[in-house]
């Protein structure tokens, strides 16, 4: 078969060095490496070396019918493992019997919103291993303080510890991205609660951040009414995970 045609619509841009995709793959943590379900996997750049892993039980979920018909006939041994839909839309208790690991050189159009999935997934998904925009992976990575500091930063840290692997040059894929990408791991951080509302926490990090610029007092108005006076004059970026968390403490007596 040919060469799977890349489609701006899916936010594909092919892997094409196989030392990267190598890296990636064994960027995985050993002893997580059970379930693993790759998404997107394009033309199996990832897959070759995933399917050289010992005690691997891998699955593979592609949106693409070109790509899952290349898949099939260069994988056959995968043919029975390849989910055909949407990674965004399946229900991912139906993926595994037990938690699993996520990894995929995710398209940049979607990558934003497979994170989002991953968080409401939380209960499931152990590690992700994955390969985004630049700007995605610092945003993830970045702690108070920074500028690029937000939402996802403060979710995703507080469930999973986050490392910034390597950056990768816009040349080794095909099309070329008019960006860098970048490679980044999560890890379960084995916290079982926040220890306060966790929809309330939710709705008060997106609430802040929604309004950046404004002080606590003022963004958060409208959500949950008066902000205690440590917080007030705060803005979002100022604080960490756990001071987020416990102003969601704070504020849960009063509503």
């Amino acid at each position: 078969m040919n060469l799977v045609r890349a489609k701006k619509n899916l936010g594909q841009h092919f892997l094409t060095d196989w030392n990267i995709a190598r890296k990636i793959v064994d960027s995985l943590r050993s002893e997580s490496t059970d379930n693993v379900l790759e998404v997107g996997p394009g033309m199996g750049v990832l897959t070759q070396f995933l399917i050289q892993k010992e005690n691997i039980n891998l699955k593979i979920i592609e949106i693409d019918p070109e790509s899952a018909d290349y898949m099939r006939l260069n994988f056959p041994g995968l043919k029975n493992k390849l989910i055909e839909a949407d990674f965004l839309k399946i229900n991912l208790e139906n993926v595994f019997n037990s938690r699993f690991v996520i990894i995929g050189n995710f398209p940049y159009n979607i990558s934003s919103q497979i994170f989002f999935k991953v968080i409401e997934n939380r209960n499931l998904i152990q590690e992700v291993v994955g390969m985004v925009q630049k700007e995605v992976a610092e945003r993830i990575c970045s702690g108070p303080g920074s500028k690029t500091y937000g939402i996802l930063s403060v979710l995703l840290q507080a469930f999973y510890h986050i490392d910034y692997l390597f950056t990768v040059n816009e040349k080794v894929f095909s099309p070329p991205p008019k960006v860098k990408s970048a490679a980044i791991r999560l890890s379960g951080n084995n916290r079982d609660n926040l220890g306060c509302d966790e929809g309330r926490f939710f709705t008060i990090v997106k609430t802040a951040f929604n309004q950046r610029r404004k002080m606590l007092r003022n963004s958060l108005k409208g959500a949950v009414g008066e902000v205690p006076g440590e917080f007030s004059a705060l803005r979002p970026e100022q604080l960490s995970v756990e001071q987020f968390i416990l102003l969601t403490r704070q504020i849960e007596p009063i509503h």
